[in-house]
């Protein structure tokens, strides 16, 4: 089969010619939801929770387990895809993120049942409500404080 061999403004014209014929829709939700041609609905985050993601940072969270729990918290179930569009991560952050969230057992995941070719899909989901896991940072934060709080006893206790 021969090449077709284009000049740039050829290339352009077929490029435009494309770009005419894929359809992207938006629409605005109360959050802010991406429709893509596939039909599948990306959900970023709204400023609330950016807020909640940040507190969970302050108090110790790495920031990109924060915005994948976040994210987990505000949606039934997402491949790590999803994850990765709507939190504006790489997958290998969403990877680590979600590794720990499942050492934390705040999460479990499924293999999906769609026949599609190549590696199979996971779809994550969380485990336990979100007021759960909070409780359980709290109690862990509680605990590191209190052995830092005897640390600095025995400090107060040596006399060098």
């Amino acid at each position: 089969m021969p090449q077709l061999r284009l000049n740039p403004y050829e290339m352009f014209k077929l490029f435009l010619m494309k770009i005419k014929y894929i359809k992207i829709n938006i629409k605005r939700l109360d959050r802010k939801v991406m429709v893509l041609m596939k039909r599948q609905t990306i959900h970023f985050f709204t400023e609330k929770e950016e807020e909640f993601a940040n507190l969970l940072i302050e108090i110790g969270m790495k920031k990109n387990t924060a915005k994948v729990l976040v994210f987990l918290a505000n949606i039934t179930e997402a491949t790590s895809r999803v994850i990765e569009r709507g939190t504006e991560l790489r997958q290998p952050e969403v990877s680590i993120a979600i590794r720990y969230l499942d050492e934390q057992s705040w999460i479990t995941s499924r293999v999906s049942k769609e026949k599609s070719r190549g590696r199979r899909v996971r779809i994550y989901k969380l485990v336990r409500p979100i007021n759960e896991i909070v409780d359980s940072i709290e109690k862990k934060s509680k605990v590191e404080v209190s052995k830092k709080l005897a640390d600095i006893q025995k400090l107060r206790s040596y006399r060098i």
